[in-house]
């Protein structure tokens, strides 16, 4: 037999139990804006194109501009079209831009824990290191936020044999590195169980435009042709449309301009959506009778 996590078991979603979003609603969608923090000259950071050699000014800057441009940018776009955002944050920024996270919290959005830089990456750390970075990280934001964050996420999606243990022992109720399934999923740790929220690996706009090279017309069209056969599916058993977003990415001019046709098809349907937060979904989760949620 193949060697397993153990975290979790095996479950075909057409024969799970169905419940309900508020609302009697069926379809979930939540907006995940990544903005993140980069070491000059030294660490990990995305690159589109050709890795250069240390400082690589040209991707620093180019990351940079999410903060200084793109994610307020961003900003003013949820505000016209009143989405709700959650925001994945390198807590770095709190040193480097905290105006900026500010700016967020203060129209209500919820901040989600991204690890302390996307210098760095969880699956090069041993157990202690790794808990020293969940540690400071959540501890940053609980200082400035005024509440421990509920949700993680891990720069890279890169995880370790003792990340979900780590997480659970910090007090977070779930994460969304494991892009499984189209519902919310229980995952065993040593210290209880924690959710794994839905998070978009496809069509995830990082790894659409930078790593795959996918226009943004294309990558828009493909949102819209996902949100409109999940809302189709949704007749049938809950599910949750995460839109995922970088500041650096998205947040660019041209590629906002083609987003705002998905923006507005999904609004189009807004009375049949819920449009939520990953934090809002877990606390619906925890509010479900044991069973219905596998």
């Amino acid at each position: 037999m193949l060697r397993h996590h153990g975290r979790y078991d095996y479950s075909a979603i057409p024969k799970r139990p169905v419940y309900d979003w508020p609302g009697g609603r069926r379809l979930a969608v939540h907006f995940c804006l990544n903005v993140e923090h980069f070491a000059f000259g030294e660490g990990l950071g995305n690159d589109y194109s050709v890795p250069q050699p240390a400082p690589n000014v040209r991707s620093y800057a180019w990351r940079d501009y999410g903060n200084r441009v793109g994610a307020w940018r961003l900003l003013e776009f949820a505000e016209e079209y009143g989405l709700p955002f959650a925001l994945l944050l390198n807590s770095e920024l709190y040193d480097y831009c905290p105006e900026l996270v500010q700016a967020y919290a203060a129209r209500g959005d919820e901040m989600v824990g991204h690890g302390r830089t996307n210098a760095e990456r969880q699956s090069d750390m041993d157990a202690e290191t790794e808990r020293q970075c969940i540690g400071e990280a959540t501890a940053s934001i609980e200082r400035h936020w005024g509440r421990k964050p509920l949700g993680w996420l891990a720069p890279y999606i890169a995880q370790t044999h003792d990340s979900l243990d780590l997480l659970k022992a910090a007090g977070y109720r779930y994460m969304m590195d494991w892009a499984l399934d189209d519902q919310p999923v229980w995952f065993r740790t040593r210290h209880g169980r924690i959710l794994s929220v839905p998070y978009a690996h496809e069509l995830n706009d990082s790894v659409e435009v930078v790593s795959r090279r996918t226009g943004s017309e294309e990558l828009c069209r493909n949102l819209i042709a996902q949100f409109d056969e999940l809302l189709v599916e949704s007749e049938r058993r809950p599910l949750v449309m995460p839109v995922v977003m970088h500041s650096f990415v998205l947040g660019q001019p041209y590629r906002l301009h083609h987003f705002r046709r998905v923006i507005e098809h999904i609004l189009r349907h807004r009375d049949r959506v819920w449009l939520t937060r990953p934090g809002e979904i877990c606390e619906h989760v925890e509010s479900l009778p044991e069973g219905l949620v596998p």
